[in-house]
């Protein structure tokens, strides 16, 4: 592991995280760096931690429960932004202190029940099919809202803001239009007033695109690739 070179990647995200923000009249304060470690080791996530990193995202339940196991001398929080079954619900509210990819009424079903059983608060973002592709999980745009209050009945639910996953593309200003859409959409949610609804966070932006994504207002931004190269 090369932390030097792990910190000097950090360091330059943070940068370009900084740039997109004065470029949108925003402080950077309000954007958060997730650290997606589903590639690395404990150890190199470890690092990141050290070096001040204090978001961590995994994909699947099981390599998260690993790692927060193995890091459990560490305040980290974490983050669950990979698709989550219904039969991994038990498990993900006990390991994650946000989850980004309730993609479904289904799922938030099953994971009330399971906070019910076990009388505790989720905190959930709703993901959102923005761009409409076939192979992309999420809620349809269009019906997003009736979705969202259908969750509302789940009390031990608390929904704070939106997800979405933009197309892989070359140019990243190919898909400025779908993180405009996530915010103007948000900005409707905001004037519906949905009891345990809060538009607090727009999880949108990856290591191609996140500058884009802080510029179309994302206050989570999701980074991987660019964080490990190298290391």
């Amino acid at each position: 592991m090369n932390v030097g070179q792990l910190a000097e990647n950090l360091e330059h995200v943070r940068r370009r995280i900084a740039a997109a923000c004065e470029s949108s009249g925003r402080k950077p304060s309000e954007v958060g760096l997730v650290a997606v470690t589903k590639t690395v080791s404990s150890d190199v996530a470890r690092a990141l931690v050290g070096l001040g990193v204090t978001d961590i995202g995994e994909n699947r339940v099981q390599e998260a429960e690993r790692k927060r196991r193995e890091m459990a001398d560490l305040t980290v929080r974490w983050h669950m932004i990979g698709h989550l079954q219904t039969n991994k619900a038990k498990e993900a509210i006990g390991i994650f202190d946000l989850i980004h990819s309730v993609d479904s009424v289904r799922v938030a079903e099953a994971l009330d029940r399971r906070a019910m059983a076990e009388n505790r608060e989720v905190r959930i973002l709703v993901q959102v099919d923005v761009s409409g592709e076939e192979t992309k999980f999420g809620v349809p745009a269009a019906v997003a809202i009736d979705e969202i209050r259908k969750m509302t009945e789940l009390l031990s639910l608390r929904i704070d803001g939106l997800m979405t996953m933009a197309p892989l593309v070359d140019d990243a200003e190919r898909v400025r239009p779908v993180f405009a859409r996530l915010r103007h959409l948000a900005a409707q949610i905001r004037t519906v007033g949905l009891p345990r609804v809060e538009m607090r966070h727009l999880s949108m932006g990856m290591s191609q695109d996140f500058e884009v994504a802080v510029e179309e207002g994302a206050t989570l931004v999701r980074v991987g690739t660019a964080l490990f190269a190298g290391v």
